[in-house]
């Protein structure tokens, strides 16, 4: 084989045994070097898979106790001053490979598109809730977020055995349960959950971006930055904002008359 066809045959997914077994006896230095860069990145892919592997750990303590299908629920949204908190709820395959899975603040934005999609291919069910600022701000953020998991969990197509939530107890629900704080970075359930409720989330925040463009909502979806609160200070709050969130409320207690 001449350097360019060892080169392309390196290049495809599966290469077989036999051929790897064919180039470690080629003196040519260029073939050990085309080998050696094949290696480093076939242990880099096993290292992922272990890694997404081990996020599976309760799932896989729960499927042993008898429960086969696992909701993970997470949300996107609770801090910012504007927009809504959106919920995301995944049922996954046990073990289900899903290559870069994790905590979505860990993931790029690239990245989070990317893996939205295999989760949307690849999840036995999902589902995803808006809970709108005039219901954070009836009920408050941490209320109007467990009502959004609720209603996460019933909007399945059918109902789980069990369900992994980061952080928020949901004590009314009539399968099992099980709160995790930092569940987004422990179970591939939650980590899923996260990212489709970011992913939803930012692409609301986009919308409304290009409806009250004064605000920079694309940037920094609705988070307290610097050039955010400027802008409250400058045009006052709009429709997005969450009026019972400060600084929003006392502007608008400032300007009430």
């Amino acid at each position: 084989m001449t350097i360019a066809q060892v080169a392309a045959a390196l290049e495809h997914e599966d290469v077989s045994p036999e051929l790897l077994r064919e180039l470690e006896q080629d003196s040519r230095l260029k073939v050990a070097r085309l080998l050696q860069k094949r290696l480093l990145l076939e242990r880099k892919i096993e290292q992922e898979r272990d890694r997404v592997q081990n996020l599976y750990q309760y799932e896989r303590e729960l499927y042993q106790r008898g429960f086969t299908h696992i909701a993970g629920i997470d949300e996107a949204g609770r801090g910012p001053l504007a927009g809504p908190v959106v919920v995301g709820c995944v049922v996954l395959p046990l073990g289900c490979h899903i290559p870069l899975l994790n905590d979505s603040k860990r993931l790029t934005p690239h990245q989070r598109e990317y893996i939205y999609e295999l989760i949307r291919e690849k999840a036995l069910a999902y589902t995803s809730i808006n809970v709108p600022v005039p219901v954070i701000d009836e009920k408050n953020i941490y209320q109007a977020t467990r009502s959004g998991m609720y209603q996460a969990v019933s909007a399945l197509p059918w109902q789980p055995d069990a369900v992994l939530i980061d952080a928020v107890p949901l004590p009314e629900l009539t399968m099992y349960s099980q709160p995790l704080v930092g569940g987004d970075a422990l179970s591939a359930s939650i980590a899923a959950a996260s990212i489709i409720a970011k992913v939803e989330r930012d692409r609301i925040m986009n919308e409304l971006d290009a409806e009250f463009p004064a605000y920079g909502f694309k940037k920094h979806k609705g988070y307290a930055t610097p050039e955010h609160l400027e802008a409250i200070r400058k045009y006052g709050p709009c429709p997005a904002h969450r009026q019972s969130f400060e600084p929003v409320k006392s502007w608008r207690n400032a300007h009430a008359d």
